[in-house]
């Protein structure tokens, strides 16, 4: 046997009777040949990282924009840690933690610049944009000069239902959506206790009490009961009153935080920014890079922009808006 069909026996003597073997996948968009020496998730996992649109991560907005201090989340460290908890959980419940952890890895290479702010600009000025469905499309089609990277289904399922609506259709998918909820929701904390917006006693005394009274107990109550849960029930989700207390700190950090106009103060400025050159693109096609006039003229220009706007990171953004719109001074004497 080579490595990968190693691998794959070792899966099916360990794995439980509800995970999802590498062997058993249901395959690729296009099919190909297997790799000796890694199982298909594990390749899934490889390409996603080595892609253009992961690096991108690196500069793209959490919560707050393009933050001073070292220590804040990108949404690059955000993805990293959405991994992490994926991986423990999926590990603890004998699932395929390298499906997990390669829809993690995927799960917001569609976001856009500036937040959710730069989301929900784009999808007001396109009249649909989801950033797990852009995240898919880049998966599939923009990555690499238009081939895509040609991922597993369950990979691109994990992927696309992150976040809302219809569940994937595998626990280990499912794990993606429980783990992206758990560290934003943790490390906005983490981030807003940092920037002075919050003190870790202004949380409400539920959550102090059942969930701990440290970023890391929080984390670990709740990786802790999603585990619990799945072993009781066969699925993936919190118990009663965990997801009761988890509701109630959304809701507080909503109030405290995501609307708190000391963190939002600069949001807007993105959000014209967003607006300004969805305006521009739309009205001078012309203007696009050869590889999105060639979308638009294939999928339409409302496509080709969003895929050019949303795969900029902020500072790129605040860069190629700066020389559109901005006054430069004249250099010839």
């Amino acid at each position: 046997m080579n490595i990968r069909q190693m691998l794959e026996e070792r899966e099916r003597q360990t794995l439980s009777d509800l995970a999802v073997l590498s062997s058993a996948s249901q395959g690729r968009p296009v099919r190909e040949e297997e790799k000796e020496n890694r199982t298909c998730f594990m390749l899934d996992r490889d390409r996603i990282i080595h892609s253009k649109s992961f690096r991108r991560l690196k500069h793209k907005t959490q919560v707050f924009l393009s933050p001073e201090g070292d220590h804040y989340r990108t949404r690059l460290t955000h993805t990293l840690e959405v991994a992490q908890i994926s991986r423990t959980i999926a590990r603890a419940l004998s699932l395929n933690e390298d499906i997990s952890e390669a829809g993690a890895l995927g799960h917001d290479l569609g976001h856009t610049p500036f937040g959710h702010a730069g989301e929900r600009a784009l999808d007001e000025m396109s009249g649909h944009f989801i950033h797990a469905e852009q995240s898919l499309r880049i998966a599939d089609k923009l990555e690499k000069d238009g081939r895509g990277l040609n991922l597993t289904h369950e990979v691109r399922d994990a992927i696309l239902r992150h976040t809302r609506g219809t569940p994937a259709f595998t626990l280990e998918g499912q794990i993606v959506r429980y783990a992206d909820k758990i560290a934003y929701m943790n490390h906005d904390i983490d981030d807003a206790i940092r920037a002075g917006l919050l003190r870790n006693e202004d949380l409400p005394r539920d959550v102090l009490e059942i969930m701990g009274d440290s970023h890391g107990k929080r984390i670990n109550t709740l990786v802790n009961g999603v585990i619990d849960y799945c072993n009781e029930t066969g699925m993936i989700g919190l118990p009663e009153e965990l997801q009761e207390v988890f509701d109630e700190l959304h809701r507080f950090m909503f109030d405290e935080v995501y609307l708190n106009p000391a963190a939002k103060s600069e949001e807007v400025k993105g959000i014209e920014i967003v607006k300004t050159l969805y305006e521009y693109y739309y009205k001078a096609p012309e203007k696009l890079p050869d590889d999105y006039k060639a979308i638009a003229e294939e999928e339409g220009i409302v496509t080709a922009v969003c895929d050019y706007i949303s795969g900029m990171t902020d500072r790129y953004a605040v860069a190629h808006f700066s020389d559109l719109f901005i006054p430069k001074g004249w250099s010839k004497y």
